[in-house]
């Protein structure tokens, strides 16, 4: 894959759509993944070959074992992703490479999909389309599929970087009274009003409806488990548009079966897309397939701020996007 242009090599390992593949095409030598699917571990060593660069996305696995196998020739790993759970950064930083993601580009599609899904999961949304779509529907009825209202509910956002605070800015819109927990707690500017629960359980007790923003892995696995779920209000709510695996799934689906969470509204899930079998089937459930930041606009910006910060790098410069 050596380049006979002098411009760096690429090999984008994960299936780009046409308007985020162009910003590589435009700028490098680049070499597109064109399965259709996730390479296997020799397909992704095969694709790197002479390449200085590798863009992969959070279905591809770079664990030690991977990264080991990953050839002296690259100089930057790319994640179409803002998470870097699916990487090992001490083994990638223990060869030197640099790693760079998409902070802040997809905050704003993913806080647009955190509203769709709170008022999907309030208003009964899975029920409706069924309804309508069988040819069931006989009509208007006061008591049919009563929801709960959104607005003028407490929001909990477990997690208050970049997409919480996006998050916030649209629950304002709908009169919702902030909470939020993090490790530590915002300058005020930032808080714009939200009140910092420092204690998990606190933001439990205070949570109407949950937004989960945060990171996935490592501590956070789990973090929603049975003791929040159990503090949070009778027929509360649950979103989650971070990682799947910050919710206990055994502990969720028992509480939304027997209605002690009224609802859940999830566009991430553990393990998917083989996902808990409960998702598939429960009515309260208003499941979306990880598409948070799946617009137009968003991947072009995401291809552009990873080719933007590649350049930056090149040039021996520190770009804003850099994780190692």
């Amino acid at each position: 894959m050596g380049s006979v242009t002098g411009r760096p090599c690429v090999f984008v390992a994960c299936v780009l759509p046409p308007a985020a593949a162009e910003p590589f095409r435009d700028r490098y030598d680049a070499v597109f993944n064109a399965t259709g699917r996730v390479l296997t571990g020799d397909e992704l060593v095969a694709g790197i070959l002479g390449a200085a660069i590798l863009v992969v996305t959070a279905t591809d696995r770079l664990d030690a074992a991977m990264i080991a196998r990953l050839p002296a020739s690259l100089r930057i790993i790319c994640t179409y992703s803002v998470g870097t759970d699916h990487i090992d950064l001490a083994a990638l930083a223990a060869r030197g490479f640099t790693l760079l993601s998409t902070p802040d580009v997809l905050s704003e599609s993913c806080a647009d999909i955190a509203l769709l899904l709170m008022l999907g999961a309030a208003r009964r949304a899975v029920e409706g389309l069924a309804l309508v779509r069988s040819g069931t529907w006989g009509g208007w009825m006061p008591s049919q599929l009563l929801g709960s209202d959104v607005h003028g509910r407490r929001l909990g956002i477990l997690g208050m970087g970049r997409i919480g605070r996006a998050v916030a800015r649209r629950a304002r819109g709908f009169g919702m009274a902030l909470h939020y927990h993090n490790r530590s707690r915002l300058d005020p500017a930032l808080e714009e009003g939200a009140q910092y629960q420092p204690v998990l359980q606190d933001l439990a007790i205070v949570s109407d409806i949950l937004c989960v923003a945060c990171p996935g892995g490592g501590a956070n696995r789990h973090l929603v488990d049975a003791a929040f779920l159990d503090q949070m209000p009778a027929g509360a709510i649950v979103t989650n548009i971070s990682r799947g695996d910050v919710i206990d799934d055994t502990a969720l689906v028992e509480r939304l079966q027997d209605g002690r969470i009224a609802a859940a509204g999830l566009d991430v899930f553990a393990g998917e897309p083989a996902i808990h079998p409960a998702y598939r089937t429960l009515p309260n459930v208003f499941g979306l397939p990880h598409c948070g930041s799946a617009t137009v606009e968003t991947r072009r910006e995401m291809s552009r701020l990873l080719c933007d910060g590649i350049d930056i790098v090149l040039a021996g410069g520190r770009p804003a996007n850099l994780v190692l």
